[in-house]
């Protein structure tokens, strides 16, 4: 897997899930709400139902990964469970530190490469640099909600 895909990751496994408009009836089974649940055996179209496959929403295109994701809060949250000092806005290291994923120079070349970072590797402060503004706008390309002055 890719880090830029481990880091989407980390913040999808970290984002609340978003209120759905199904309800858990007492048998413990979803169904839509207000919608009583099909009887035992009987097929979708039975019941004037559509077979879960074929939902509207396979005709259009997917939802972009972190569609609506409050990074913002995510990383802070983070920083805060760490109990470590990591400014995530503006240092590329602590904002890998903070997800969790190896902030090692190689592993920063590694996400540079995936990136597509044309500069010299060999500067790395440079490199840290872009590395940050170009995950930020990533991350904010890919539905993150980010300030407006990180995206």
């Amino acid at each position: 897997m890719s880090i830029f895909k481990d880091i989407l990751n980390k913040l999808l496994g970290r984002a609340k899930p978003a209120a759905t408009a199904s309800a858990t009836p007492a048998g413990g089974t979803p169904t839509s709400a207000g919608a009583a649940p099909p009887p035992s055996g009987a097929s979708p179209a039975a019941t004037g139902g559509t077979a879960p496959a074929a939902s509207a929403g396979q005709a259009t295109a997917k939802p972009a990964p972190l569609s609506g994701v409050d990074v913002e809060s995510i990383m802070d949250n983070l920083v805060k469970e760490s109990g470590q000092t990591l400014n995530w806005r503006t240092s590329i290291v602590d904002a890998m530190k903070a997800l969790g994923i190896d902030s090692s120079l190689e592993h920063r070349k590694e996400l540079a490469r995936e990136l597509h970072y044309s500069g010299d590797m060999n500067d790395s402060a440079g490199m840290n640099i872009w590395l940050h503004k170009r995950l930020m706008q990533e991350l904010a390309a890919n539905g993150g909600k980010l300030p407006a002055d990180l995206s």
